[in-house]
């Protein structure tokens, strides 16, 4: 049976906001048009494989700073959860079960009754 971790409150909200903002970084970069800056598109046969892109319109600067604002926010909280003090209490591959754990606490909770 694996094993358990009384993870802190802080430590729990942390990685779930964590998981929160990268999910929502995630859907706004496949949303936003596959160039910064614009660009006329291409169309490259020269490789293993075929590469096309249309051209792209670039982003908004509104889009930039918000694609900005949730890379700083996923920077500080993977900073929190990566340093925080709890980790000091496990060592060796204690630390590395219960990291893989609180990344999937959420999946777990879920799945029990």
């Amino acid at each position: 049976m694996a094993a358990t971790y009384d993870f802190p409150s802080d430590l729990r909200a942390g990685q779930e906001e964590l998981h929160q903002v990268r999910a929502e970084l995630s859907a706004l970069l496949k949303r936003l048009p596959w160039s910064v800056e614009p660009l006329d598109g291409f169309s490259d046969d020269n490789g293993w494989r075929k590469v096309e892109r249309p051209a792209s319109p670039g982003w908004t600067e509104d889009e930039q700073a918000e694609v900005e604002k949730l890379r700083r926010r996923e920077h500080e909280l993977a900073v929190f959860v990566s340093t925080h003090r709890y980790w000091t209490e496990l060592t060796g591959t204690d630390r590395v079960h219960a990291r893989s754990a609180l990344k999937h606490a959420r999946e777990a909770a879920e799945e029990s009754p």
